[in-house]
């Protein structure tokens, strides 16, 4: 089986060494860019600007969180203690203490002792009696550059050594963002650290461990009730004033940190459409609620993503070749827009994280494999018109050539009723087989099929108006007619179909076998003339006559024949050979069809005696069927004849038999 690989200059000649190679470089590129688009220039930030609106699209709307608070110094906090740099100490130590008193579940502090103050002693006190479990920030120069320097990082460590007792632990207070400032995924956590804060507080994060996913944030169900509730420290400084917030700390998890304007400041996926930015705090009790909520979302394979990936390209290869109305090509495009973009969305709602899904990649790789296929289709698709239009000319017959040669007139836009011969052919199964076999291989059969039908006939002097695919339609009798033109069209359509058997018979080697050749002739009237516009006209014909012959070919299907004739052609032919085969109502009429069928090797008395039974279905039609069934077992290796005896069988009440 030969493909156009086998036969590399007949390739290059098509398409070109130069656009073959640029097609297939830029094909490559929009597989990479599917796949890698997160990690490009200026796509990488669409496809941030995607996610950020797909996750706070499918974002839960939630209640307020029961399980965690946050307690917080705020702007007032600083004024009335005189403190911003470093937090007051002192505050905290009363506040924890009181904390600790009220039954809290674990307490969590952002809050980096990175500096000595006057307080420290009272602090370290307070954490030498906690009984709840509590976790100091811990950062480290090497890691946190940007939030604490060495010396500092020197206290820190000087001050963890001092801490006494077992209930105070360091944690990890690392966040990392994009390079666009949104907090999107969970730190990673070097092991040079301890525990990030949110999974220390949790205490069995195993599940965790290795997560660095995307962090699930939610949306509060009315803006007065934030998710995670946030009381100012001051509150709990005083044991009075503590006392009465008992129920929000009893048995939950308590982050304390500090809520202050311009400071731990970070902005989330829902930051561009809710315009709001969140506290740091905040972030570490969003991942301790993910935690709580066991919510850890799938992630979705590498080879998954390069497969997508093709399938994108493939599409957008495809689209570029679908030929039709520009309408029904816009749909489809549509379709596999809403596909593409919706996918995502259903993805990151049914637990599955799609950050560093390449969503935006796949919208720009199909771009580009649609106008790169579709500029070298339209390139290849103009030189191979030329060839096709140049290639068609061959089929003129030569007295119509001679004859526009003579006035070229007849090159302009009119047409003319005539009456003319009609041959429409169609090869059994072409369309089928073609899909089983390479396309140069198609090209070869089909062209090597059309010159034999086109041969014949161009040697009864027929005009070939047009192929349909593997379909040939021809007529005589214009734009020249002769006193013959009925014989030579019932001697070219039987030639047809001896040259459709001809060549189903001397196919190349590996090929599937190839259907019968098909074939209708009918005799009508029909408006025959040079159609189309300035720029491009066909000589054609047009009319009832046309669709009558194109019946009579599809009709040889339900009927197990090959060649099927109008009586209208049949009485114009002056021919001897036609066998009758009944009257018919053809798909889509309300008419009746005498029909006949050429069969050369047969005797008169055998059409006489055919047509006499015939006649007798409309007087006696039990008698004639019986007469039919008889002649018929006499010739069983004849499907027509034996199909006939069926139509006899199910007729109507005046001989004829309705094609569904």
């Amino acid at each position: 089986m030969k493909s156009l690989l086998d036969n590399p200059e007949k390739l290059l000649r098509n398409i070109g060494r130069v656009r073959l190679i640029g097609t297939l470089a830029f094909l490559v590129l929009a597989v990479l860019v599917a796949r890698f688009s997160w990690y490009l220039p200026l796509i990488a930030q669409a496809e941030r600007a995607f996610y950020d609106l797909r996750m706070t699209a499918t974002a839960p709307t939630v209640d307020q969180d029961d399980r965690i608070v946050m307690v917080v110094y705020t702007d007032d906090t600083l004024i009335d203690t005189k403190k911003r740099s470093p937090l007051d100490r002192a505050t905290l130590a009363r506040a924890l203490a009181n904390i600790d008193a009220l039954g809290a579940k674990t307490i969590g502090i952002d809050i980096l002792i990175d500096q000595p103050q006057d307080e420290d002693e009272e602090l370290l006190s307070v954490f030498a009696k906690m009984r709840t479990p509590t976790f100091l920030a811990y950062a480290s120069f090497d890691t946190n550059r940007g939030n604490i320097e060495y010396r500092q990082q020197q206290f820190l460590d000087d001050f963890m050594a001092r801490l006494k007792g077992d209930k105070v632990r360091p944690a990890s207070i690392r966040l990392e963002v994009d390079n666009d400032g949104v907090a999107r995924s969970w730190p990673a956590q070097p092991r040079t650290l301890p525990p990030l804060l949110g999974p220390a507080m949790m205490g069995d994060a195993s599940s965790f461990a290795n997560y660095t996913g995307s962090i699930r944030y939610r949306l509060p169900r009315t803006d007065d009730r934030p998710v995670i509730a946030s009381f100012p420290i001051d509150l709990f400084a005083n044991p009075d004033t503590a006392a009465a917030f008992a129920d929000q700390i009893k048995g939950r998890y308590v982050l304390i940190g500090g809520d202050i304007v311009d400071l731990d400041q970070f902005e989330t996926p829902m930051t561009a459409y809710t315009g709001k930015r969140m506290i740091g705090l905040e972030v570490h009790a969003n991942i301790l609620a993910q935690m709580l909520d066991r919510y850890l979302p799938g992630q979705v394979p590498t080879g998954i993503l390069w497969l997508a990936g093709m399938l994108v390209v493939i599409a957008g290869v495809l689209t570029s070749l679908i030929e039709g109305k520009n309408w029904k090509k816009l749909i489809f495009i549509l379709i596999q827009i809403a596909f593409f973009t919706g996918l995502p969305f259903v993805l990151q709602n049914h637990g599955t994280d799609t950050q560093y899904l390449p969503a935006t990649g796949w919208g720009l790789a199909w771009f580009i494999a649609y106008g790169t296929v579709g500029s070298a289709a339209r390139a290849i698709g103009s030189e191979q018109r030329k060839f096709a239009q140049s290639a068609l000319g061959k089929y003129l017959p030569r007295d119509i050539a001679q004859e526009i040669l003579n006035d070229p007139e007849r090159l302009s836009l009119h047409g003319e009723k005539r009456e003319i011969f009609v041959v429409f052919t169609d090869l059994e199964g072409f369309t089928k087989l073609s899909h089983a076999i390479e396309p140069e291989m198609v090209a070869q059969l089909l062209n090597r099929y059309l010159d034999m039908l086109s041969d014949v006939v161009l040697e009864y002097g027929g005009t070939i108006d047009k192929f349909v695919g593997d379909a040939v339609v021809a007529f005589w009798g214009a734009p020249i007619s002769r006193p013959d033109d009925g014989e030579r069209a019932a001697r070219a359509a039987y030639a047809m179909w001896q040259a459709g058997e001809a060549f189903r018979k001397d196919i190349p080697e590996g090929v599937p076998p190839i259907g019968r050749t098909r074939v209708g002739l009918h005799f009508g009237e029909a408006i025959v003339g040079n159609f189309g516009g300035e720029g491009r006209i066909q000589y054609t014909a047009l009319g009832d006559s046309m669709n009558t012959a194109a019946r009579l070919e599809a009709a040889n299907k339900k009927l197990e024949s090959c060649v099927l004739a109008s009586r209208a052609a049949t009485e114009r032919s002056g021919l001897d050979w036609w066998r009758p085969m009944g009257r018919i109502v053809l798909r889509g009429r309300s008419t009746p069809v005498d029909i006949f069928e050429p069969r050369p090797d047969l005797n008169a008395s055998d059409f006489d005696h055919i047509q006499m039974i015939l006649n007798r279905l409309v007087t006696n039609k039990s008698v004639a069927i019986e007469e039919l069934a008889a002649y018929s077992a006499q010739h069983s290796n004849d499907a027509a004849l034996a199909n006939l005896l069926y139509r006899a069988q199910h007729s109507q009440a005046g001989g004829e038999y309705v094609l569904d």
